[in-house]
């Protein structure tokens, strides 16, 4: 008896000199109630998709997402030399690069294929200064964006551990709400652990992947690394946008267009460049009210002119895991920019 004491005492001593900083779990995803509070508005039953929990949130930077489909989805956007969008093409313009080789394109559907959309806000203290009127450009983009007969949207703060504030819906009262009853801003910043989670609230969705990223994109406290996040959305298909809050943070503090950033700005800057690059997103850095909203539209826009290629690997009994590289062109029209996902992850 006195000897187990002894080992479990040993054992327990040992968890903690590896324990190092201490941070909490993630909070539980909140279940709907049944009878709602008296602010709170009466919600039809929707369909919604249950996210990933605790378990499934832990990483490490050998993790890949599972995809559940061998299709791989390309979101492609393309535009003329005015930076306008061409939404004429059809699927004999396209013409799809694999590591360098030419690929069978499976089909290629126009916007009106589904979108999942999660639209994430950094809730750390640092954001406090402009969180309102984020808010109400957040509501707008939903009302603008969600097209209720077939797209779903969700809602995650961000601050020292993530949260999902609403579950995947197209129920636009029920997000709103959840938008304009966001908790006050508070704490660290684990940005890349609320990424790296996100990616597994997808799995389960067909359609487009996107998510809209609202932050500085400073990290403080995170577990997870910037390649093991990316490595995560990449392997999930999902394409990611970025509206940077610093320097509209900054114009609200001074009312000053000239900014300095700091190191810890600039290193967040290229973070987010490189995460958008690889997916084939967009970084938007709005510097006052209009800015803002406009930058919510013209993601709003870009996901409704887009194409996505379906593309079926030829080599899915390949058990390796490593990037693929991906470039679409557009035939006879060098003129055009197209914009897209660097690559995709082979099988497991």
């Amino acid at each position: 008896m006195k000897a187990s004491v002894a080992v479990i005492l040993l054992s327990s001593s040992f968890a903690l000199s590896q324990s190092g900083r201490i941070k909490p779990y993630e909070t539980p995803t909140p279940t709907p109630t049944t009878t709602p509070r008296r602010d709170q508005p009466e919600y039809l039953p929707t369909d919604t998709v249950t996210p990933a929990t605790e378990s499934q949130s832990k990483k490490s930077d050998s993790d890949v997402i599972k995809v559940s489909s061998n299709l791989v989805p390309i979101p492609v956007s393309v535009f003329d030399q005015l930076g306008r969008p061409v939404t004429n093409l059809s699927q004999e313009d396209f013409e799809l690069l694999v590591d360098g080789k030419e690929a069978e394109i499976g089909e290629v559907e126009k916007s009106q294929s589904p979108v999942n959309l999660l639209l994430l806000f950094d809730n750390s203290s640092s954001v406090t200064i402009a969180r309102e009127f984020e808010k109400t450009a957040a509501v707008k983009f939903l009302e603008t964006v969600l097209r209720r007969d077939r797209d779903l949207a969700a809602l995650m703060s961000i601050s020292t551990t993530w949260k999902l504030e609403q579950q995947f819906t197209n129920d636009l009262d029920r997000l709103i709400y959840a938008v304009n009853n966001f908790p006050t801003p508070i704490g660290a910043t684990a940005l890349l652990d609320g990424l790296y989670s996100a990616s597994n609230l997808f799995s389960s969705l067909k359609g487009r992947r996107v998510v809209v990223i609202v932050s500085d994109g400073v990290d403080t406290i995170s577990d997870t690394t910037f390649d093991s996040a990316v490595k995560s959305l990449v392997s999930a298909n999902v394409q990611v946008f970025v509206v940077k809050t610093t320097d509209y943070e900054n114009f609200k503090r001074t009312e000053s267009r000239d900014g300095s950033a700091n190191l810890k700005q600039l290193a967040a800057e290229r973070r987010m460049q490189e995460l958008v690059r690889q997916t084939g997103g967009t970084v938007h850095s709005p510097l006052n009210d209009e800015e803002l909203i406009n930058a919510f539209t013209r993601i709003s826009t870009e996901l409704s002119d887009q194409y996505v290629i379906g593309f079926y690997p030829s080599d899915e009994n390949d058990n390796s895991i490593k990037m693929r590289s991906v470039s679409v062109r557009i035939k006879n029209r060098p003129e055009l920019t197209v914009k897209t996902r660097l690559g995709y992850y082979g099988p497991r």
